[in-house]
């Protein structure tokens, strides 16, 4: 932890200015910069990126620049400066891959049903399009599968969290005895434990299809493509390596 390091500190400061940003530009913000569904009109490809530095609320961006702080910034200390930003937007990228293909799943199991039902999948987006839906829809689908339908679509995702799950892996591997307390749970465990009961925690609830309003399977996805690299790097002693 300690004093900022290079990177940190601009990717910190380009949050916060968007953040800030969001406040006065709300809508208009999100609408370009969250990552909406693929068949979504307000998708752009930069947003695979921007959405990175959107942030729902000021709990949502504390906690993520508080992990940013304390996790990257002993890891850049030691890969230096281009090798962190690497890793970062390695695992961030990997965040929206894994969430955009479980949304693309569960929009094309509902799409399915719609047009098995006697719909052509453009009469479906016609309407999804315009923001409305029809209550026959869960006449014809469980109410689970027309609503995982309608919320891929409409809801875009938007912060940096898919990027720290990829530090917090990477801080494991690297300090695996240091102790790390939960809030809820303020007990000291060590990281090569607190992780993956965390990654246990998103698993639980994104399998179960619980609704907390949090994008689990991103968490997840920026997780698997820590580990792969810390995995590849390890193997490789490529970890030791530092990139100025």
């Amino acid at each position: 932890m300690g004093r900022l390091t290079e990177a940190v500190k601009h990717i910190l400061i380009v949050n916060v200015i968007l953040f800030l940003a969001t406040q006065m530009y709300g809508d208009q913000m999100y609408q370009w910069l969250s990552l909406w569904f693929p068949k979504n009109g307000n998708f752009q490809w930069w947003q695979v990126v921007s959405h990175m530095f959107m942030h729902g609320n000021l709990m949502h961006i504390a906690f993520n620049m508080y992990a940013l702080w304390a996790f990257g910034t002993p890891l850049e200390r030691v890969w230096g400066r281009n090798k962190f930003l690497f890793f970062y937007f390695s695992a961030g990228l990997g965040s929206a891959l894994l969430h955009t293909g479980v949304n693309y799943y569960l929009f094309s199991e509902g799409l399915n049903a719609l047009v098995n039902a006697g719909m052509t999948e453009q009469q479906v987006l016609d309407i999804i399009s315009k923001g409305q839906y029809s209550p026959d829809w869960y006449n014809v689908a469980s109410r689970s599968t027309i609503e995982n339908f309608l919320s891929a679509y409409n809801t875009p995702v938007v912060g940096a969290s898919g990027a720290i799950y990829g530090i917090l892996v990477a801080f494991a591997f690297m300090y695996s005895e240091a102790k790390l307390m939960l809030i809820f749970l303020p007990v000291p465990i060590k990281a090569k434990y607190f992780v993956p009961l965390l990654l246990a925690v998103d698993l639980f609830f994104g399998i179960g299809n619980v609704n907390t309003g949090i994008a689990h399977f991103a968490h997840i996805g920026g997780a698997l493509i820590g580990f792969i690299m810390m995995w590849y790097w390890k193997k490789n002693e490529f970890n030791k390596n530092r990139w100025d």
